[in-house]
């Protein structure tokens, strides 16, 4: 009972907090615009670059930074002082944020990617990852110029890295695992249009 409830406490909150959307909020308040009626339509930081530019950009990684780091913080604390667990309660966390980020309850379930809530995420687990989850994603992304595809090479680095490392076990694996899976998930309209040659390519807005 005790495990159910320390869960609960760590996923409701991480799921709630990750609904927060960083680009749907700037924008309504700098912009007065909806963001997923512009552009691409997905309201996420790449999409917000490109419609807006900079102006804002800052205020969107702030909100999705620190919406991500909250619960996974309180996660850890939990699976800590319970359980002697904290990489599980970081991933169990994370994972539930990058869910809520990708189907916000507040936005009828319609929500971002989750590449920026990962990023946090990853940067929360271990430093080692960090550097090789983001270190892939801007080297991909500065040789290709489709931040899509440096976003789903990034993220499946967590379950190698993860393993290779020997954090944690099998659940901690198999959390990100999850997380990987639902970046690439998300990213499919993007693969299908990389596979045909019409993805868009990132251009430095000034």
């Amino acid at each position: 009972m005790k495990l159910f409830l320390v869960l609960l406490a760590s996923v409701a909150p991480a799921y709630v907090l990750g609904s927060v959307n960083g680009a749907i909020i700037t924008a309504r308040i700098l912009y007065r615009k909806d963001i997923r009626e512009l552009g691409s339509g997905n309201p996420g930081l790449t999409n917000f670059y490109r419609v807006f530019g900079k102006g804002g950009a800052l205020m969107v990684v702030a909100i999705d930074v620190a919406k991500t780091v909250a619960p996974v913080l309180l996660g850890w604390w939990l699976f800590a002082k319970y359980y002697d667990m904290t990489v599980l309660g970081r991933a169990i966390s994370g994972f539930f944020v990058m869910l809520g980020h990708c189907f916000p309850v507040f936005y009828k379930f319609r929500g971002g990617k989750g590449v920026m809530a990962a990023g946090a995420v990853v940067i929360l687990m271990d430093w080692r990852m960090a550097i090789i989850g983001w270190g892939m994603f801007l080297i991909v992304t500065a040789m290709t110029r489709y931040v899509s595809l440096g976003a789903m090479v990034g993220g499946a680095t967590f379950p190698v890295t993860i393993a290779a490392f020997g954090i944690g076990g099998v659940w901690e694996f198999t959390a990100m695992l999850m997380c990987s899976l639902l970046i690439i998930a998300r990213h499919s309209p993007n693969i299908r249009r990389l596979v045909r040659g019409e993805e868009s390519k990132f251009k430095i807005r000034q």
